[in-house]
């Protein structure tokens, strides 16, 4: 199956791309919400890309004086907000919940263990 598609990073060039009919399908349901779904999409000064200048921009335009941090509108740590939820702290020891849990180590995810040499 062949279809037309608008390539935005070389111009909104026309391109033509083949695949077969399950690809074309399985790209094509990426784009169908479940039932009970809305797509919500943000245009102008709502829309992701520059938003914070956008927005700093209207409040100049509007004569609004720019937000005050404050300590409610900071972001939450994950441990504070799943204590917030269960009432568990991931801070505590879950073994004998008295002492606090401390990071000895942190793995990127990438890497696998460190490479050693084999002696035997």
């Amino acid at each position: 199956m062949r279809f037309r598609w608008k390539d935005y990073r070389h111009g909104d060039r026309q391109k033509v791309m083949t695949v077969s009919a399950d690809e074309f399908i399985r790209r094509f349901l990426l784009h169908v919400l479940p039932d009970g779904f809305h797509r919500i999409r943000y245009y102008g000064f709502l829309g992701n890309r520059y938003r914070a200048q956008k927005l700093a921009h209207c409040r100049d335009l509007l004569g609004m004086p720019v937000p005050e941090p404050s300590e409610s509108q900071a972001p939450k740590d994950y441990r504070d907000c799943y204590e917030e939820l269960t009432g568990r702290s991931l801070r505590q020891c879950p073994a004998c919940r008295q002492g606090q849990m401390i990071t000895i180590e942190t793995f990127d995810g990438i890497s696998g263990p460190t490479s050693y040499w084999d002696t035997s």
